[in-house]
């Protein structure tokens, strides 16, 4: 009997233990992992919409202006020297921001 009721409440710590476990789990994909989709997504769609003579920030802390986008290579013009122009990785680019009209 003794047995009997010991063996019950080692499953239910079992039970409570997974539970605990699902829970963080759960819990870390809405802090961690949702977030950081969310980000990249809103990049991604930053990305496609950036055009000829939008202003980019690239991963190196670099502004300059787009000057020419293929399928994943953006041509940028850096500082005022109008000789500096640098083929870039899409992927290297951060921030888009569009010229005022």
């Amino acid at each position: 009997m003794v047995l009997l009721e010991s063996a019950a409440g080692g499953a239910s710590s079992i039970l409570l233990l997974v539970g605990y476990i699902i829970f963080f789990v759960v819990l870390m994909y809405f802090i961690a992992i949702r977030p950081q989709k969310k980000q990249q997504k809103q990049l991604n769609e930053t990305l496609a919409s950036m055009e000829v003579g939008d202003s980019v920030l690239t991963t190196s802390g670099f502004y300059g202006v787009v000057l020419d986008i293929t399928d994943d290579v953006v041509i940028v013009e850096f500082g005022n020297n109008k000789n500096c122009r640098i083929p870039m990785q899409k992927t290297a680019i951060v921030q888009v921001e569009k010229p005022e009209k």
